[in-house]
């Protein structure tokens, strides 16, 4: 049986069948090229140890044509050569943890002026310097950072959920919700203790937004749902499963490595198949990630997507993040999403 990889794409989607592809190529398109060097003699004997033979590489760039999102993907990247500090020199997470203001939320963050939620495994702060007028902080009451449980990943959507309650009970302007979750300080939080940032606002965040557009427009002009034929997509290649109520995607356009997608339209099945990707990602490897959830506008029926993406080894001194993302709008990716999917298939498939 051949191993599906990011470069099969084009052969994969020339075998699905006429209406599955008509769905897929009218959300996605991409090139696979050969991109070319040459070395000269002095550097043949380092690069084949190093890396092989990669005179020829296979550049796959994947575009979805509706939220203008593009990716390229070039396995070689993941064998790059990264100065990185001895092992001893790597902080040791756990206990810097234990030290600092959210080991101590009470005495030392500042509450909302509506008050604190509290609950089983989280609670929540006033964020000190704030992205936005209704902005808090979720903080972890376990000080070992690493979240997998399911009952501690669905009291942080709870807590979130309540807290856009009261926060728009404050200012019943602010109606549009949003969950982020930077881990550690690849992933730019600047305090180790584990925590979720949630924000309530009247007008919608660019991204969201966009979707939002991007799903009205579809349903317009197919009369089908665009997260529903998203997921289709995925499936029809190999890179969706269904998760209890979830559809869980490794993501075809990925901002960075391992990017994940997870779809549902409640809360609360938003959390097992959250706490299984968290766990996925401890099997590979990944230290260091940032995780978004959209949500519905407040008493709106609607979906919850979670994003997840790695954000790399916690000792390097590189940025995964340069020009091509910031200014092309196009991340360069080494992780193959095929690979990805056969990992969150061992944990989340019987």
């Amino acid at each position: 049986m051949v191993k599906l990889d990011i470069t099969r794409l084009p052969g994969i989607v020339q075998e699905l069948g006429p209406d599955m592809a008509a769905v897929f190529s009218r959300i996605y398109s991409w090139y696979v090229e050969p991109g070319r060097l040459v070395f000269p003699d002095a550097m043949k004997e380092w690069v084949r140890e190093k890396y092989g033979d990669i005179e020829t590489q296979q550049i796959v760039r994947v575009t979805n044509n509706l939220t203008g999102e593009s990716t390229l993907f070039n396995s070689i990247r993941a064998r790059r050569p990264v100065l990185t500090p001895h092992a001893e020199e790597v902080l040791d997470v756990r206990t810097l943890a234990e030290k600092g203001p959210f080991a101590n939320p009470l005495e030392e963050t500042p509450a909302d002026t509506f008050g604190r939620i509290d609950g089983d495994h989280w609670i929540t702060a006033s964020n000190i310097a704030k992205y936005d007028f209704l902005h808090a902080i979720i903080i972890a009451r376990d000080t070992n950072p690493y979240v997998t449980a399911e009952p501690q990943v669905a009291d942080l959507i709870s807590v979130a959920i309540r807290w856009c309650q009261d926060a728009h009970r404050a200012d019943p302007r602010a109606i549009y919700p949003f969950l982020i979750w930077n881990f550690l300080w690849r992933a730019g939080a600047s305090i180790v203790h584990n925590h979720a940032q949630i924000l309530l606002t009247h007008r919608p965040y660019t991204a969201p937004a966009r979707i939002e557009r991007v799903r009205e427009e579809y349903r317009r002009r197919y009369g089908t749902g665009y997260y529903e034929d998203l997921f289709r997509a995925h499936t029809a290649i190999g890179l969706g499963l269904i998760y209890k109520n979830a559809r869980v995607m490794a993501h075809l356009t990925p901002k960075k490595e391992h990017e994940v997608v997870i779809i549902t339209e409640s809360p609360h099945d938003l959390a097992p198949a959250l706490a299984k990707v968290l766990e996925c990602y401890r099997n590979i490897g990944v230290q260091s990630y940032n995780a978004a959830v959209y949500m519905p506008p407040l008493e709106e029926q609607g979906h919850y997507v979670a994003w997840l993406v790695d954000r790399g080894d916690l000792r390097s001194r590189t940025s995964d993040i340069g020009g091509m993302e910031l200014y092309a709008g196009t991340p360069v990716v080494s992780s193959d999403p095929f690979r990805l999917m056969e990992h969150l298939a061992a944990v989340m498939l019987p």
